[in-house]
């Protein structure tokens, strides 16, 4: 693993001293690694079967240095850094084979695997920390944040009172909260879900811990928050000295953040090296089909590769591109129509209370004066952050929720004026796939009965053998199998589960579909199937998009037109690549200098 310096070669010891006089020249010690995972396998047992999660994995990390690990959900990830904080569920998890070694600031090695529960108090949040992926979470919302950070430093450093409350507020304005001392007195629901990464980022390195592990730290966060939060662990690690095991299934997400990099796949490793080598010349198929997962920034193709193109063929077509005249040739046929959609003048209000710094009721504006239409066959692209009133205007337009002035027309209707049995019939030709693909369907009703419930409400497709036969044809569509119409949704993966939603709003043939960020919780080669999928279907059933999402990447990529959300307002529009290759917003180019992958320069 460590090379010898050609010595006689003066470029390999630039910058050193040779005395040449000496009669024997002093070697530097070897740095040894902080931790060392040695053939780490673990399985959990359920019933007479038993799970491989992990099987014989070895890396380590280094002093002050970042490794990242990265795979899909279920490659094994999560689990090997659970391992490391001996948190493994036990039962039905166990570690089958393998060492855990941990070396301290004295140099003193302990395993960590099989230590006395008493024992490893000593070390969880001590000498080795942890953020986990969603905060909410984690932080006890029965406590303020202020006494959940003490909490660590008066069981760890025996730091308590008013000391302990000095530390705290040094420690939440080094993560660059927003009034250290009003947040100390709040609780974890009054934060946004940065600030409550924030809180947990300063518990995490209360006590200078020698390593932190942040798994999955920034999936939930917008681009621009996720930018700042990984630029602050960034600096935090070199103020302390500390290694980080960072965990993402975003290889995209690692390029200037990492030192070196682990892929796994099946509680396998396919892959390690520096992060330079994996992104330059990557070896493995897997690899190289994570990397080519992510919407391609500099140019557009009619479909994105996924990994069944790299791991399971003998060779990868290179993938056709959409030239400049194509796209120019489909938008004079979009924009020659009359807009099957249009949004005049709406605003919309909600009456809440203040925030943790104010008090009283206030009226917080979250839509103001938007004016926009969709036409038949394009794809519109929203992006901004959390409260820029991207997901607001998705429910106005399908009055979920009313608005508070202006008006939408649908095909030349006036959706605001509807009563309620004609806006039922209307809402047959508007359907909308949501964020989260699990809590969408009912957990007690089959997929197939989901399916096939808004076409007995509309009344659809005659009698129940025919619409059941639809239903099979719709799950065949959408990359599924017709045996799948009697199973449940816990049966299926985050990926399968959103194809299950896209087949639900098919089933009403509807002429326009709003996709609120439909793939912002899936794998990055999960989300290209789904997005080849939606294309495709756009294609052969003529559909209209509202595609929503905070990540400018995959906007850019679906979207003919791009519109940019800011606090409730347009603050740019335009057709997607210009506004990509020419941003005239300050805030675009924020959102657009914090697309993963993008310079270097975004982590100072």
């Amino acid at each position: 693993m460590y090379r010898k310096s050609n010595l006689s070669d003066p470029k390999n010891h630039a910058g050193m001293t040779t005395f040449v006089s000496q009669p024997r020249e002093k070697k530097p010690m070897a740095r040894l690694p902080l931790l060392e995972v040695k053939d780490l396998s673990i399985e959990f047992i359920s019933g007479k079967e038993r799970i491989c999660a992990v099987d014989h994995i070895s890396f380590d990390i280094m002093p002050g240095e970042t490794l990242a690990v990265v795979g899909e959900s279920g490659s094994g990830k999560t689990v090997t850094a659970l391992s490391v904080m001996q948190l493994v569920p036990s039962p039905p998890g166990i570690i089958r084979e393998g060492a855990l070694l941990y070396r301290n600031g004295k140099g003193i090695v302990t395993n960590l695997s099989g230590l006395s529960e008493e024992r490893l108090k000593g070390i969880r949040g001590k000498e080795i920390s942890m953020i986990f992926q969603e905060p909410m979470t984690s932080l006890n919302p029965v406590y303020t944040c202020g006494d959940q950070v003490a909490e660590s430093l008066g069981i760890h450093l025996g730091i308590r009172g008013k000391t302990a409350r000095a530390k705290v507020i040094e420690l939440f304005r080094e993560v660059l909260l927003p009034q250290p001392e009003e947040i100390l007195k709040v609780y974890p629901h009054q934060l946004s879900g940065g600030q409550k990464q924030r809180v947990m980022i300063a518990m995490a390195v209360a006590c200078n811990p020698g390593l932190l592990i942040a798994d999955e730290p920034t999936t939930a966060l917008d681009v621009t928050v996720q930018k700042a939060i990984l630029g602050l662990m960034k600096r935090m690690q070199a103020t302390r000295g500390m290694s980080i095991l960072f965990i993402t299934h975003d290889l995209g997400l690692v390029a200037g953040f990492a030192d070196r990099v682990v892929v796994m796949t099946g509680g396998r490793i396919v892959e390690q090296g520096p992060v330079t080598k994996i992104f330059s010349a990557p070896e493995h198929p897997y690899t190289r089909g994570l990397l080519a997962c992510r919407p391609p920034l500099d140019r557009r193709l009619e479909r994105l590769p996924t990994l069944d193109d790299f791991v399971n063929t003998t060779g990868l077509d290179v993938p056709a591109e959409i030239t400049t005249v194509q796209r120019e040739k489909a938008h004079e046929k979009y924009y020659a129509q009359q807009p099957v959609l249009v949004f005049e003048g709406i605003s919309k209000k909600f009456a809440s209370r203040g925030g943790i710094f104010s008090s009283g009721k206030n009226t917080f504006t979250a839509l103001e004066k938007i004016t926009l239409e969709i036409y038949p066959g394009e794809t519109l692209g929203i992006v901004g952050e959390s409260g820029s009133g991207k997901t607001t205007l998705a429910r106005v337009a399908l009055d979920l929720i009313p608005a508070t002035e202006g008006r939408i027309r649908f095909n030349g209707i006036d959706i605001t004026r509807l009563s309620r049995e004609k806006l039922k019939a209307l809402r047959k030709s508007l359907q909308i796939i949501f964020q989260d693909p699990y809590s969408s369907l009912n957990p007690r009703m089959t997929i197939g009965n989901a399916i096939l419930e808004p076409m007995v409400v509309h009344r659809m497709h005659g009698d129940p053998k025919t619409r059941r036969e639809k239903v099979v044809e719709l799950l065949v569509r959408v990359g599924l199998a017709p045996e799948h119409f009697n199973r449940y949704p816990h049966e299926f993966s985050g990926g399968q589960r959103q194809r299950i939603c896209i087949a639900r709003a098919l089933a009403t043939e509807p002429h326009l579909i709003i996709c609120d960020e439909s793939v912002s919780a899936l794998d990055v080669s999960v989300q290209a199937q789904v997005l080849n999928l939606l294309n495709d279907l756009k294609r052969d059933f003529g559909l209209t998009y509202l595609f929503i999402s905070h990540d400018l990447s995959v906007v850019k990529y679906m979207a003919d037109r791009l519109i940019v959300m800011k606090n409730g307002k347009i603050v740019e529009a335009g057709e997607a690549d210009a506004v990509y290759a020419h941003p005239r917003s300050e805030y675009t180019r924020a959102l657009l200098n914090a697309i993963p992958g993008q310079a270097d320069s975004r982590w100072t």
